[in-house]
């Protein structure tokens, strides 16, 4: 059965998520998470992608990407995914497939979800029980969104710039929300529409999507989506 393309709209944000073969690891020393972040803000910058959140986990990735160009995410992935490769191919001395096929992507309604995907990105060291903390957590976007650590790879989302005036009470009120944590709705939902691959947001949100691209952007059955046990 053919593939389908993802759903792909200039200016709208994307969940991106890039998982290991057979979810085995894909980063194994410090290094390795060095030259990944170097080289996905090379591509980001050629590719013309605005990442607002990351965190690289052993064994896949998680962003939050604004392309400024229809087919710039899938650009920027490719470009990354296969220079880092041949890095990691060269410095183990393997061979062999190391992504588990194509990434995935859900397009995120700023009115609803941007925010919440910050933070479902940017806390999934603590829910996998990898630290007890976000701030412990030295591979994700946190350090700068929270505590205003330079990031060269990072550029502010305008929701989240819309949270405060300035940025010490932007950070402080981000670091709020994420103490707050994610809410279970919000979590079923994003895992479930990043799975599928759909416009995580509004009826309005999905309608407008679809109009724009002349194909389905929801999930086609109304209601709450179920729990799954898959976590991203």
């Amino acid at each position: 059965m053919p593939r389908g393309n993802r759903l792909d709209v200039a200016g709208v944000a994307q969940h991106v998520i890039q998982r290991g073969n057979d979810r085995q690891p894909c980063f194994f020393r410090e290094a390795d998470y060095l030259r990944y972040l170097q080289d996905l803000c090379e591509a980001a910058l050629k590719f013309d992608c605005r990442i607002h959140a990351y965190v690289l986990m052993t064994n896949h990735v998680h962003l939050l990407v604004t392309p400024g160009a229809l087919g710039a995410v899938g650009g920027m992935m490719q470009a990354v995914g296969r220079r880092y490769v041949r890095y990691l191919n060269d410095a183990l001395v393997r061979t062999g497939t190391l992504w588990e096929g194509r990434y995935k992507a859900s397009m995120v309604d700023d009115e609803r979800y941007v925010l919440a995907c910050y933070r479902y990105i940017e806390l999934n060291p603590v829910r996998a029980g990898m630290v007890p903390d976000v701030a412990d957590y030295r591979w994700s976007s946190y350090a700068c969104n929270g505590q205003g650590q330079p990031d060269p790879l990072l550029r502010p989302h305008p929701v989240y710039e819309q949270i405060a005036p300035e940025e010490e009470g932007r950070r402080a009120r981000y670091r709020d929300l994420v103490a707050q944590g994610i809410t279970d709705d919000d979590l079923v939902a994003i895992r479930l529409y990043a799975q599928r691959q759909r416009a995580l947001g509004s009826s309005q949100f999905q309608q407008a999507i679809e109009a724009m691209l002349g194909r389905r952007a929801g999930l086609g059955k109304p209601g709450r989506p179920s729990a799954r046990k898959n976590v991203l």
